[in-house]
């Protein structure tokens, strides 16, 4: 089975109105800003995104907000110097946030692909995002029970993919895109560049192409 290779436009397809979708990205540093550009066109909309950040600057992920597209944002850090669209759409309360300690975010994502069904941990104890969850001592020490975040679409960015759809990854691009290849039902991949199969030494695949459905090549 190989994935299938597509435009960015035809990938998108797959968002319907009301979606989970999951976008990789460390700020910009992997985000797939032309698979939302795409998204942005296609016009899904009421959509829950889920991502490290609530979008940066005007491009990418703040493109999205400011085409009134997302209805919640699920996120580590909504604010930062550049923030501004979501900002202000959270401030006129045309938004809805859910925050989500970073290390919680991506095990909530990893438990989803790994078919566990909640989990403890530490963090958060004793703060407002506690509240309302369950708690238990285990060895003396507290912890909430955390759900597992799952997708309908992940939308992430890799370096390389071969046309079965396995995909490296370079550097801190890599950041939460092998996790939300394995939570979501389809899995859409921005890739610099694909090669034939056999191409990617195995040893060095991070994400397996059982996990990636589509492929869209965007040159460096």
């Amino acid at each position: 089975m190989t994935a299938t290779v597509v435009k960015a436009g035809e990938a998108v397809e797959a968002v319907k109105d009301g979606d989970t979708v999951l976008v990789g990205g460390f700020g910009m540093a992997g985000m797939p800003v032309q698979l939302i550009d795409a998204l942005i066109e296609h016009g899904a909309g009421d959509l829950t995104i889920v991502s490290n950040n609530a979008g940066n600057g005007d491009t990418g992920l703040a493109a999205l907000l400011a085409a009134g597209r997302v209805r919640k944002v699920v996120c580590s850090f909504p604010r930062q110097s550049d923030s501004w669209v979501f900002d202000g759409l959270y401030r006129a309360g045309k938004i809805e946030l859910e925050v989500v300690p970073q290390g919680n975010l991506a095990e909530r994502m990893r438990a989803a692909g790994a078919g566990i069904g909640a989990f403890f941990s530490p963090t958060a104890v004793g703060t407002p995002l506690a509240e309302g969850k369950e708690t238990r001592t285990i060895d003396g020490r507290e912890y909430v029970l955390e759900y597992p975040i799952r997708g309908d679409v992940a939308l992430i960015s890799a370096f390389r993919a071969d046309r079965m759809g396995n995909l490296t990854y370079r550097k801190t691009a890599r950041n939460f895109g092998p996790v939300m290849a394995t939570a979501a039902t389809v899995t859409i991949a921005q890739v610099s560049e694909i090669v034939e199969i056999g191409d990617i030494d195995p040893e060095v695949v991070v994400t397996p192409a059982i996990y990636v459905d589509r492929l869209v090549e965007v040159p460096r």
